[in-house]
């Protein structure tokens, strides 16, 4: 069998799992600390935010969530349904211009049960996909090949958010 080597995803592997009511939430640890880059915090207007995912099923795979701390969508004010939408809507158009994919997968898993790895935080997946994006290796040897890695992927959104001078760039 041959191994395809991703480093990266060791830490999601060998974690513990908390139980939900003692989970973190790394959303929120994100938004606590000023190292937006090293927390993958790639935009915060409250009262949404967008982050990198930090184990992608897919190139350029974003996370939009309110900034408040819930997981339940009715707990959602119409403010910050509303904002999260458009803050969804505007990264969606900016994957098209930065990578312009033939298609997305969008969407929120609410709670455990549908595949919720955060149930105790709201977020929703934007995922560019590329036709033949899904090829022979995951179905032969469970193994997702992935051509950018998260360092270049938050360069390429912080460059056109911010410009070539924003805080942290190379």
């Amino acid at each position: 069998m041959d191994s395809l080597w991703a480093p990266w995803r060791l830490a999601y592997v060998a974690a513990p799992k908390a139980s939900p009511s003692t989970e973190s939430c790394f959303i929120c640890e994100a938004l606590a600390a000023q190292e937006d880059r090293e927390r993958l915090l790639i935009w915060r207007d409250p009262p949404s935010l967008v982050m990198l995912n930090r184990f992608p099923y897919n190139n350029g795979h974003l996370l939009i969530a309110p900034c408040r701390h819930t997981g339940r969508l009715d707990d959602l004010t119409n403010e910050e349904l509303l904002h999260s939408m458009q803050t969804l809507r505007r990264f969606q158009q900016l994957l098209e211009e930065l990578m312009r994919p033939n298609g997305y997968n969008i969407g929120l898993n609410l709670g455990s049960a549908a595949g919720a790895g955060l149930p105790g935080h709201l977020h929703w997946h934007l995922v560019p996909r590329w036709n033949g994006d899904t090829n022979f290796m995951p179905v032969l040897s469970d193994t997702k090949v992935m051509v950018q890695s998260l360092d270049t992927l938050y360069q390429l959104l912080a460059d056109r958010l911010y410009g070539p001078a924003a805080p942290g760039s190379s």
